[in-house]
């Protein structure tokens, strides 16, 4: 990843370093986005100050309890009495069982004592960080929220053009390999497809069928931008359970950043919870890898409108995943519409307006007066065209 490439989040990030101990600082997201570097970045610079630095992973084999977590905190303890303050970063925290029981009752003792250890965790399970934080630590943290980079980051690091970005995706650990079309695809199945639902995934919950998780996560892929009910799922799928069960598995891989089932926006939300998912993916480079798998290259699916078209839409559809992740106080939840074969592809509602938008990338479309059918049912909806005849896909990609 390059270490010049500094994400959004850096600054302020430094700054809630630099002052006095207040809160836990916490930085989640999805596996090979940053969250490690971005941390690196923000302990260079703090070199020159007088703050110590401890820097450990629980991503390791044989760890086993909470004694590990505490004796690294020991450190930073003995640490922050020689030098006035010290900076713990504690990575991967969440594989520790029970781990944020023992982070809050070491944090209350520093409380208590006056210590000033500025702790920092970092998870690439951001869902399972969420929950534990949410139980044990209210009111002690801050979280730094890690998107999936973006078109512009993607361009000024590997000098992408957007095409390829809609390809490749927002990776920039496999941005390197594209090239080699077929060794990028083995390095995302297996160093981060496969990584992330074996390490991160699975210590979610329960699951009691990891093959069919796994499929589950191949189909949302592969229909990425598409409404697809649970009973035409349980269709695709041998073994399928029942729907509860596969709803229960996309709410799992949405928790690590990878896909999600968007819900149908209809203004009510015992009716949202009640429609069949639009699936999406958080990141296209998941699709790609995918094709090239299936024979499928850069070229030949660029050739191919129908296939690309659905590429456009999801990489649309992840960006506006990724703007909310980054932004969730400012940015609306995600959802599409669909009503009498007319269909809008994403609808954005928030307190002061309702955003309903259309990706046009040129191929054929079924359905021309869905933002108008869309209108007369929600007239205060803004409508909003991005690609063909709206506004140019470069333009809205390069957009804050």
């Amino acid at each position: 990843m390059p270490q010049q490439i500094q994400r959004a989040a850096l600054p302020s990030f430094i700054e809630r370093l630099r002052e006095p101990r207040r809160f836990l600082q916490v930085v989640a997201g999805p596996r090979q986005v940053g969250k490690t570097t971005l941390v690196r970045q923000a302990l260079a610079a703090l070199a020159s100050d007088r703050i110590a630095q401890h820097s450990v992973s629980a991503d390791s084999p044989g760890l086993q309890g909470t004694s590990w977590l505490s004796a690294q905190w020991e450190t930073a303890r003995a640490l922050a009495a020689q030098t006035g303050a010290c900076v713990l970063v504690l990575d991967e925290a969440q594989k520790l069982p029970g781990w944020t029981e023992e982070v809050k009752r070491l944090w209350d003792e520093d409380t208590a004592a006056g210590r000033d250890v500025r702790a920092v965790v970092l998870g690439s399970a951001p869902l399972l960080i969420a929950r534990g934080l949410t139980e044990s630590m209210a009111g002690r943290f801050e979280i730094t929220r890690m998107g999936h980079w973006r078109y512009t980051e993607m361009r000024e690091a590997f000098d992408f053009t957007l095409e390829q970005f809609i390809f490749y995706g927002g990776y920039p650990g496999a941005a390197p390999l594209v090239h080699d079309e077929t060794r990028w695809a083995t390095y995302v199945r297996d160093a981060l497809i496969e990584t992330t639902i074996s390490k991160d995934v699975l210590l979610m919950a329960p699951v009691q069928k990891p093959a069919l998780l796994r499929r589950v996560f191949d189909l949302a892929c592969r229909y990425s931008g598409q409404m697809l009910s649970y009973q035409k799922m349980m269709g695709q799928l041998a073994d399928a359970g029942n729907t509860t069960t596969l709803a229960h598995y996309l709410e799992l891989l949405e928790g690590a950043g990878m896909v999600c089932g968007l819900q149908k926006y209809a203004g009510q939300a015992v009716r949202q919870r009640a429609s069949s998912p639009k699936l999406q993916v958080f990141n296209t480079a998941l699709m790609g890898a995918l094709a090239v798998s299936d024979g499928w290259g850069f070229a030949q699916l660029r050739a191919t409108p129908e296939l690309w078209g659905r590429m456009v839409e999801s990489a649309v559809g992840a960006e506006l995943l990724a703007r909310r992740l980054t932004h969730s106080s400012t940015h609306p939840a995600l959802h599409y519409w669909h009503e009498s074969g007319k269909e809008v592809d994403y609808v954005l509602p928030d307190a002061q307006a309702l955003f309903a938008l259309e990706v046009k990338s040129g191929r054929p479309r079924g359905n021309p007066s869905g933002l108008d059918a869309f209108r007369n049912a929600f007239p205060q909806a803004r409508p909003m065209v991005i690609g063909s005849g709206g506004v140019p896909l470069p333009t809205w990609f390069e957009s804050p």
